[in-house]
C-alpha cells in the first residue's frame, strides 16, 4: 500500500514596516477563488481578515469552517490554513498584517499587557451580528489603513489596542481554540522559528533549534526543509538580510555596522548574501528606497513588490 501523501505547508513571511509594524492588502484584487489550494499556509505575524461579500470556507487541518459576509477572522502566526470562496463565489477580503509585541511595545514596558498573551492569540470567527463592535473596529482600521489622514498610524495602532484586547477577551470567554489536530509536522519547527526571530543576531548552531524541536540535526533539516522549502541556515541568512533592510532603510547606521547587528561575522559575507537575496548591494537598496519615500511611490507599491514573500 503507498503511503498517504503528506500535507505539503507553506510559510508566508511578511516585512512589516520597522516603525509601525502593519500591512494592508485589500482592494478590487483581494478576491479570494472557489478553487482550494494544494497546501496549508502560515504566517510569521498575526493575520485579521474582513469577509467583504459572499460566502468562503477556511480549513484548518482538514476542518472546515464557513465565513460569510461581515465576518471577521483572526488567525495566529503558525497557524497553517487555507481560504476558497464557497462553490460559484468570489468573496472579496481585506487582511490586516501585524506583530502586536512591536506595536505595542511600549505597553508592554509599562507591564499594562501582558507579553505572554500578546504572542498567544486565540482562532477566532467571529460574525457581524454577534460582534458588531468587532467588526466596527476592524473596518474602521481599515479605513484608516485606506485613506492615510493626518495622524492615522496614531489611530489605527489605539482602535489595533482595542481590538487585540477583544480578541484576548473573547479567547476566555465563549470561543474555542484551535480545531482539530494538526497535519504531520506543520508546528513542529514553530518553537526554531521563534527561536530565530528572537536570536538571529547571535551564532548558534543548527542543534540548538533541533533540540527545541526535540528532533535529531539530520531529521531536523529534513523537516525544516520540507515546510520552508529552504535550509534552516539559509533561512537564518534570510531572516538577517531581512533585518537588515529595516535598519537600512530605518537608520544612517554605516553598511559595517548593520552587518554586525544582524549576526554576520564579516561584511564581505553580510554584502554576498545581500546582493543574493535582494538582487543588489546593501548600498544600492538603501539609496532606491530613499528615491521611494515619496507619498507617491509608496502609494504605488502593491504586494508583488513587497519583500515580505519568500
Amino acid at each position: 500500500m503507498p503511503k498517504p501523501k503528506k500535507e505539503i505547508v507553506e510559510y508566508r513571511n511578511y516585512d512589516l514596516p520597522v516603525n509601525f509594524p502593519v500591512l494592508l492588502l485589500s482592494g478590487e484584487r483581494w478576491h479570494i477563488s472557489e478553487i482550494k489550494s494544494e497546501r496549508l499556509h502560515f504566517h510569521n505575524c498575526l493575520e485579521i481578515g474582513i469577509c467583504h461579500s459572499d460566502e468562503a470556507i477556511m480549513e484548518f487541518y482538514g476542518v472546515p469552517k464557513t465565513i460569510k459576509e461581515g465576518d471577521i477572522t483572526c488567525v495566529p502566526r503558525h497557524l497553517p490554513h487555507t481560504t476558497y470562496s464557497s462553490p460559484g463565489m468570489s468573496s472579496l477580503w481585506s487582511y490586516i498584517f501585524l506583530d502586536p509585541e512591536e506595536l505595542f511595545r511600549d505597553y508592554i514596558r509599562n507591564q499594562e499587557m501582558s507579553l505572554t498573551l500578546l504572542q498567544n492569540f486565540p482562532l477566532l470567527i467571529l460574525n457581524k451580528e454577534q460582534e458588531p463592535v468587532v467588526h466596527l473596529l476592524a473596518t474602521s482600521i481599515m479605513n484608516e489603513l485606506q485613506q492615510r489622514r493626518a495622524c492615522f498610524q496614531a489611530c489605527a495602532r489605539g482602535l489595533l489596542m482595542t481590538l487585540c484586547i477583544h480578541f484576548l477577551r473573547l479567547q476566555k470567554d465563549q470561543y474555542e481554540d484551535i480545531p482539530g489536530p494538526p497535519p504531520d509536522n506543520a508546528l513542529v519547527i514553530s518553537p526554531a522559528l521563534d527561536y530565530i526571530r528572537d536570536n538571529y543576531a547571535s551564532q548558534f548552531p543548527i542543534e540548538t533549534l533541533a533540540n527545541l524541536c526535540h528532533l535529531s540535526g539530520t531529521h531536523f533539516r529534513r523537516v525544516f526543509n520540507s515546510i520552508m522549502g529552504t535550509s534552516p541556515l539559509d533561512f537564518i541568512n534570510n531572516t538577517r538580510i531581512y533585518k537588515a533592510c529595516t535598519l537600512l532603510r530605518s537608520t544612517e547606521a554605516t553598511v559595517l555596522t548593520i552587518s554586525e547587528q544582524v549576526g554576520f561575522r564579516s561584511v564581505s559575507s553580510f554584502n554576498r548574501h545581500f546582493a543574493k537575496i535582494m538582487g543588489m548591494s546593501p548600498r544600492d537598496w538603501r539609496t532606491q528606497m530613499i528615491q521611494m519615500e515619496s507619498e507617491s511611490e509608496w502609494r504605488k507599491q502593491t504586494i508583488l513588490e513587497f519583500k515580505g514573500w519568500l
